[in-house]
């Protein structure tokens, strides 16, 4: 009874050890993708994010390294930029555009700066759910993402982690979807950004690639 006891307990402490060692990694790997995460004020806002983060990386077919390699958009033939540089660009420009705004017009258009980088670092989180790796090894889309959008699991992603409904309705609104509901000024400015950073693609003479 007693080694069956132990037993247990051992048990128990290995899955929890193991747990505790594969959270950090996988929080290690969200602030390596993800070093703008520092620029949330709001202590608790910032951790929701990265929970979100952790989340959606434990219940996706991709890896971490896969973010750094595969297209942004499967909408754009042999799209030369990956998903990172993409999203990293979004939030960037966000950044920049509330802060303008909050400069030139924030007497009249209060914009909340915070709400602005949550909501462009979780736009699409929902497609490391809408993505997968097929057996020729490139990215497409997954049967779930068939079925739902990146705004739809990214919104559950973000609700299963509290992070607040403002936040959330920048995930919902930043696609076409968004455009049936009334965006606040914080959606606006992160749909505007990922739509600068996408629209250019469509026109093929726009792009010279460079080698890296």
């Amino acid at each position: 009874m007693t080694r069956d006891l132990d037993a247990r307990a051992f048990s128990a402490l290995s899955y929890w050890v193991f747990s505790g060692w594969e959270m950090h990694a996988m929080r290690e790997a969200v602030n390596k993708l993800w070093p703008e995460i520092q620029w949330i004020q709001d202590s608790k806002l910032r951790e929701k994010v990265a929970q979100t983060w952790i989340k959606a990386l434990e219940r996706s077919p991709l890896t971490p390294d896969d973010l750094n390699h595969i297209p942004f958009t499967l909408l754009v033939p042999n799209c030369p930029i990956t998903f990172m540089e993409h999203k990293r660009c979004v939030v960037h420009i966000a950044r920049k555009s509330a802060e303008a705004m909050t400069d030139f017009m924030g007497r009249a258009l209060p914009v909340n700066v915070d709400t602005v980088i949550a909501g462009a670092i979780l736009a699409d989180v929902g497609k490391l759910l809408e993505y997968e790796i097929g057996p020729d090894g490139q990215a497409r889309q997954s049967e779930r993402g068939e079925a739902l959008r990146h705004p739809f699991t990214g919104v559950a992603l973000a609700l299963e982690c509290g992070v607040p409904d403002d936040v959330c309705h920048i995930i919902a609104a930043h696609a076409a979807e968004g455009d049936q509901v009334k965006r606040t000024t914080e959606a606006f400015i992160v749909h505007h950004a990922d739509f600068m950073a996408y629209l250019p693609f469509k026109n093929p003479k726009n792009l010279k690639v460079k080698q890296r």
